[in-house]
């Protein structure tokens, strides 16, 4: 947390702890591209994790989905739920037995060069091995015309093992240059 959002956190009644969240790691995206970064060796002495990004996708289209998967498992143990506006109408989706969680919407190719969608993604219970698991996330991009969108996002992975792996990845095109992502244990 920023020294500032600590001091004005301190100042309110029953104060909100600004020492909660450290950082594990942080991989941003080099030149050419990626179709994909992965965190590995989570430790599990959190409670719960957050990632948050900037990322862009190469696809050609306005816009791409940030597919998130845990552990190496590329089977259809997924669910998403998604609730997301683009300026003239909102919407509702959901995918089942999918091999991805849908957890974040980037800006694609079609759009002004430069604009990278943002989110944060959050894994509650992560290290419980008695739960499948579950994501929220928030997430968009505005690039000053019609293409601008936001989404709120659930997820499920119906697995009850311990999370110690996240991959992340555009689901229809790969990570450009400069997409960045910081995993952080929340206590």
């Amino acid at each position: 947390m920023s020294p500032i959002l600590g001091i004005y956190a301190s100042q309110i009644s029953g104060h909100l702890s600004t020492n909660n969240f450290s950082s594990i790691a942080t991989q941003t995206v080099g030149s050419g591209g990626a179709s994909s970064i992965t965190f590995s060796s989570i430790p599990s002495t959190y409670t719960h994790l957050q990632i948050r990004g900037i990322y862009r996708s190469n696809r050609a289209s306005t816009a791409d989905n940030v597919g998130i998967q845990f552990n190496g498992d590329t089977a259809t143990n997924y669910s998403s739920h998604e609730l997301y506006a683009n300026g003239t109408s909102a919407l509702v989706s959901s995918d089942v037995s999918v091999a991805q969680i849908y957890a974040a919407r980037a800006s694609a190719a079609s759009i002004g060069a430069n604009i990278f969608g943002g989110g944060v993604i959050d894994i509650l219970d992560y290290a419980n091995t008695n739960k499948y698991k579950t994501t929220r996330s928030l997430s968009g991009f505005d690039d000053n015309s019609t293409n601008g969108q936001v989404w709120f996002e659930s997820g499920n992975w119906r697995n009850t093992a311990a999370i110690n792996s996240i991959t992340l990845f555009a689901t229809n095109g790969n990570l450009t240059q400069y997409s960045s992502f910081a995993l952080y244990g929340v206590l």
